[in-house]
């Protein structure tokens, strides 16, 4: 297993390092550009016409990495399709951007529904399996051989939908500079990885393999950025995040090892009903929370580092709540 998860991840690596020259001028070829808000960041604006929708790549080094390893433990499955599921629903709305020249892409709704539809399906794999099941590991009881379990009964489907909602949206929401997300991803990625393969969860190898094809990606997507990832990537990242602490039943460790993407989706909603409440008047200088530090003067490299260290940290909280 050691030997097949370490390949996971130099194949997936390759696969992607291999991938990201052929796809970014492609791409370009196509005019698939990054459209920069106005009231964004002024320094955001050379961006304009970057190419988006990379995310392609992290999921076809997923895809092509897990055929050769699919056999290995059936528990990488769900973890595969909430990825996929929530990847084309990026992809949707990429497409509905920039090919279609609709600038809001798929309505609120539409994103929506399509979300609780894949919701719905993981969450009743989730109620219908013996594993991993609904019971939840209890951080610093003791670990997941001998530690304590909280089973909330008909409470855990809301809480489910709440959970997946939230971290998928919260990875969109840290989308917003330069190797962000993809840093922050590598790491709770390595995090999966490291935890399954020590406790026998059995999906080190897709979690490594997530790892390496970010690992690849973060070479196109490091500022200066030669390619974004688009919805496209941000809400399949979201997706792997949170349906794997799912499968490993660690969904309580969430707040701590996707910290930041909770800290981003809170700072949105905290400045919109803030707004809405005083008619006008701003929490932050501006939502999601890198861009008020970057307003602040820290430089985008800085907020990526800062983010991803705050990460690393909170993952050795986590492993050693475990």
């Amino acid at each position: 297993m050691q030997t097949k998860m370490i390949l996971s991840v130099l194949v997936s690596f390759g696969i992607s390092v291999i991938l990201c020259p052929v796809i970014i001028p492609f791409l370009k070829r196509l005019k698939f550009g990054q459209n920069i808000r106005e009231e964004g960041p002024k320094g955001h604006l050379k961006k304009m016409g970057t190419p988006t929708m990379g995310g392609l790549v992290i999921i076809f080094s997923l895809v092509i990495t897990s055929m050769f390893f699919l056999d290995t433990d059936k528990r990488m499955i769900p973890i595969l399709f909430v990825t996929l599921g929530f990847g084309m629903i990026g992809f949707l709305d990429d497409y509905i951007k920039i090919v279609m020249k609709r600038s809001m892409g798929l309505s609120p709704g539409q994103k929506m529904a399509l979300q609780l539809v894949v919701t719905a399906i993981f969450v009743y794999y989730i109620m219908h399996s013996d594993e991993p099941g609904c019971d939840m590991l209890i951080p610093f009881t003791g670990g997941i051989a001998g530690g304590k379990y909280l089973n909330l009964g008909v409470y855990f489907i809301p809480m489910m939908f709440f959970a997946v909602l939230g971290t998928v949206n919260g990875a969109n929401f840290t989308d917003g500079l330069d190797g962000l997300v993809t840093g922050v991803t590598i790491i709770i990625a390595v995090f999966y990885t490291v935890v399954s393969y020590m406790t026998g969860g059995g999906v080190e190898i897709i979690s490594g393999a997530v790892a390496g094809s970010l690992l690849g990606f973060l070479l196109f997507n490091v500022y200066p950025a030669r390619v974004f990832m688009g919805d496209t990537g941000s809400l399949a990242l979201g997706g792997f995040v949170v349906s794997t602490a799912y499968m490993l039943r660690l969904e309580l460790f969430l707040m701590m090892i996707a910290l930041i993407y909770m800290v981003e989706v809170i700072s949105v909603m905290l400045q919109v009903a803030y707004y809405k409440l005083t008619n006008g008047k701003r929490i932050f200088k501006m939502a999601p929370i890198h861009h008020h530090f970057e307003l602040c003067g820290w430089s985008e490299t800085r907020v990526v580092t800062v983010f991803a260290a705050v990460t690393a940290i909170m993952c050795m909280v986590a492993y050693l709540a475990l």
